[in-house]
């Protein structure tokens, strides 16, 4: 009878075991290409940092994830077949305790295996969120981050604008080119992360963090303010819009187009109150004409 209900109980793991496969499977066929913030995993970058994000989170998450299903697996055969209703009174179950080359040994994996993803994740750190130098950048891009919004200053060809809104306004970038990116906060602390492109990066009031991309396909790529910065964080949102760098030429000079007729257009000024018109000289009067005198 034990062996029967040990043998369901498999089963039932394996299934457990099955569906979470199939299930990680399909993540990549469910993925929200632009990133909407449905996918479940991090996204695989179409950016080179990005890129490497997504391989460091599979190369910790599925170790991690054999050894949960390991452990957890194990535990409940224990708790099933070493149950007290099963098991006469004062049962005590085969110990372990006291193997000293046992005890070292699951001591020493773990710490290992804690020791391997620090390194590869300060390493990719390092990589990705250190400022690039001037010959490894193509262009450079400061983001300002502010309640409730996103300022956008262009170093190379001199442009600057914000948005605001649920309705973002697309920072545009053409394809295949190194773009260094500078964050700064001017109130409170924001977070400026487009996932399929890169990762988190703070932006803190006065102090510089930066980034990088270098997208490899044309597209539009969303994202968000990841620091719950106050009552207008969910309007917040990001627009990423990458071109060839044609596009991306015809639009910098339409760009400058309408900066430039904003700036001729004189804005309108309050109208001049009335002057007071002047008011008419007083002419003399004339005096009045002596009335006759009575005759004598």
């Amino acid at each position: 009878m034990e062996n029967r209900s040990s043998r369901r109980l498999l089963i039932a793991l394996a299934l457990a075991v099955a569906v979470l496969a199939s299930l990680l499977a399909a993540v990549p066929v469910l993925a929200d290409q632009g990133g909407t913030g449905l996918q479940p995993t991090v996204p695989n970058g179409d950016s080179p940092n990005g890129h490497n994000i997504y391989n460091l989170y599979l190369l910790i998450s599925i170790p991690a994830i054999i050894i949960f299903l390991g452990v957890e697996i194990a535990l409940v055969m224990i708790i099933v077949r070493f149950r007290a209703t099963k098991r006469p009174a004062g049962f005590i179950p085969p110990q372990w305790h006291g193997n000293t080359k046992l005890e070292i040994t699951w001591t020493i994996i773990p710490l290992l295996i804690l020791l391997g993803i620090g390194a590869l994740s300060f390493g990719e750190l390092q990589r990705d969120f250190t400022k690039r130098t001037n010959a490894e950048t193509q262009m450079n891009i400061t983001v300002q981050g502010f309640r409730y919004g996103w300022r956008y200053q262009y170093q190379e060809d001199g442009l600057n604008f914000q948005s605001v809104g649920t309705t973002p306004t697309a920072m545009v970038v053409p394809v295949d080119t190194t773009i260094r990116i500078r964050t700064q906060g001017t109130d409170v602390i924001h977070g400026w992360w487009v996932p399929y492109l890169t990762g988190k990066t703070d932006a803190v009031p006065g102090y510089d963090n930066y980034t990088w991309i270098k997208p490899t396909k044309i597209g539009e790529y969303r994202g968000e303010c990841t620091e719950l910065c106050g009552p207008g964080h969910a309007t917040m949102q990001l627009l990423v819009k990458v071109v060839s760098q044609q596009d991306y030429q015809a639009w910098v000079q339409q760009e400058k187009q309408h900066e430039a007729a904003a700036k001729a257009t004189p804005s309108p000024s309050a109208a001049p109150s009335p002057s007071p018109s002047a008011a008419p000289s007083a002419s003399p009067s004339a005096s009045p004409s002596p009335s006759p005198s009575p005759s004598h």
